[in-house]
C-alpha cells in the first residue's frame, strides 16, 4: 500500500514537473516571439520616420522650386511690361530731325600783305610791280560738320573741315612787257587766287551764335602776274578766329580775322598778311 502510494506521489510529482516545463518552455517561446515582434515593430517605425522625413524634404524642396518658377516668371513678366512701355514710347515720340551743320558760305572783305608786290617788268626784264598793300578779296567756303563732341574730347564742340577760295584785285600796274612801249603799252592785272583746306573747331553746340578757330590751315596762293623767275604758285599756312550766327532758319552771318603765312616768298613775292571780313551762308 505504502508502495502504491509512494509511486502515485512520484507519478504525481513527474507530471507536475512536466507541466512546469512545458509551461515555462512555452512562457521563453512567446517572450521571444514577442521580442522580435518588437523589434520589428520598432524598425518599421524607424522606416516610417525616415520615409516620413523623405517626404518633409520632398515637399520643402517643392515649395523652393515653385517659389523659384513664381520669382522668375514674375520678373519676366515684369522685362515685358518694361519692354511694352518703351516700344510704346518710342512709338509716341516725335520724330527726331538731326540739326544741319554743313555751311556753304559766300565771303569778302579786307585784305593786307606785309610787303609790296614784285613780279616780271617790260620785255621781260625785272622791275618792280607799283602797288598798294592793301586789297579787297571775296570769294565763298564750305564747312563739312565731322562731329558735335570733338571726338568725344568736349561736348557741344564741333569739328569741322573747310575747304574755301577767295580772290583779290590788287591793282594795275605797267610796264607788262606787251604792246608797244609807249602809251599804248598794256596794263597788267595785279591779283592773287587762295585756295584753304582747314581745321574749324566750332563751339556752343546748339546755339544761335558759335565762336569758331582755325588752328592751323593749308594756303595755296596762285599770283599774277608771276614772280621774276616766272613762278606763280607756293604754300603756307592760315590761322584765323571768327564767330557765325543765324539770323533766321537756315541763314547765318559771320565775321573773321586771319592771318596768311607763307613757308618761303615765291622768287622775291611776299604773300604774307591778314584778311578781316564778313560772310553770309546756308546750313545744309
Amino acid at each position: 500500500m505504502s508502495i502504491k502510494k509512494t509511486k502515485l506521489a512520484l507519478g504525481i510529482a513527474g507530471a507536475t514537473l512536466a507541466i512546469a516545463s512545458s509551461s515555462a518552455m512555452a512562457h521563453s517561446k512567446a517572450e521571444r516571439i514577442a521580442d522580435a515582434t518588437a523589434k520589428k515593430t520598432a524598425a518599421l517605425e524607424a522606416q516610417v520616420q525616415q520615409m516620413a522625413s523623405m517626404m518633409q524634404s520632398m515637399q520643402a524642396e517643392l515649395s523652393r522650386v515653385k517659389a523659384q518658377a513664381s520669382t522668375a516668371v514674375g520678373s519676366n513678366a515684369q522685362k515685358l511690361q518694361e519692354l511694352d512701355q518703351w516700344m510704346s514710347s518710342v512709338r509716341s515720340a516725335p520724330v527726331h530731325v538731326a540739326s544741319k551743320d554743313n555751311l556753304i558760305a559766300f565771303r569778302g572783305g579786307w585784305m593786307h600783305f606785309n610787303d609790296n608786290r614784285n613780279g616780271t617788268g617790260t620785255l621781260g626784264t625785272f622791275s618792280p610791280i607799283k602797288t598798294d598793300r592793301d586789297a579787297h578779296y571775296y570769294g565763298g567756303a564750305i564747312d563739312f560738320n565731322v562731329n558735335n563732341d570733338l571726338f568725344g574730347f568736349m561736348d557741344h564742340t564741333s569739328f569741322a573741315m573747310e575747304l574755301g577760295l577767295e580772290y583779290a584785285q590788287i591793282a594795275k600796274s605797267k610796264p607788262n612787257g606787251l604792246g608797244t612801249i609807249g602809251a599804248n603799252q598794256q596794263a597788267a592785272d595785279v591779283n592773287q587766287l587762295r585756295i584753304n583746306i582747314s581745321p574749324k573747331i566750332k563751339f556752343m553746340h546748339g546755339s544761335k551764335l558759335r565762336p569758331w578757330i582755325i588752328p592751323a590751315g593749308l594756303d595755296i596762293n596762285i599770283i599774277s602776274p608771276p614772280s621774276s623767275a616766272i613762278t606763280v604758285l607756293n604754300t603756307g599756312m592760315q590761322f584765323g578766329a571768327g564767330v557765325n550766327y543765324e539770323l533766321f532758319n537756315g541763314i547765318v552771318a559771320g565775321v573773321d580775322g586771319r592771318y596768311h603765312h607763307s613757308f618761303d616768298n615765291i622768287d622775291g613775292v611776299d604773300t604774307d598778311g591778314f584778311t578781316l571780313g564778313g560772310s553770309l551762308g546756308f546750313r545744309f
